[in-house]
């Protein structure tokens, strides 16, 4: 079993910038592609930023950029560093884990079978 925890959301100005963070329990965290999603208010869950088990990355086209996936294989930690943020940004947001032992980046959220509980991340104009 896997547990995923968000933090760092908070409000931010247009133009700002934010980094929200996701620890992940699991021990072999390394082997697995790991996901940001975003659900804004009567919006369905979108794709932000994915990065495979073995470093590909694939962004949203609205956030490429701006947004920047990394992952801290040691530490267990998946980072979204978010700049340049816009109103539309404004959703809760969640990492999830791949299905299956060394998956690629995808934006598809079938692809996914551990998820966070999310972190709030608002951005006024």
């Amino acid at each position: 079993q896997v547990e995923l925890v968000e933090s760092g959301g908070g409000s931010v100005q247009a133009g700002g910038s934010l980094r929200v963070s996701c620890a992940v329990s699991n021990r072999y965290y390394k082997d697995y592609c790991m996901g940001w999603f975003r659900q804004a208010p009567d919006k369905e869950r979108e794709g932000v930023a994915s990065i495979g088990s073995g470093g590909s990355t694939v962004y949203a086209d609205s956030v490429k950029g701006r947004f920047t996936i990394s992952r801290d294989d040691a530490k267990k930690i998946l980072y979204l560093e978010m700049t340049s943020l816009k109103p539309e940004d404004t959703a809760m947001y969640y990492c999830a884990r791949g299905r299956d032992f060394y998956c690629t980046s995808s934006l598809v959220p079938q692809y996914y079978g551990s998820w966070g509980r999310g972190t709030q991340v608002t951005v006024s104009s």
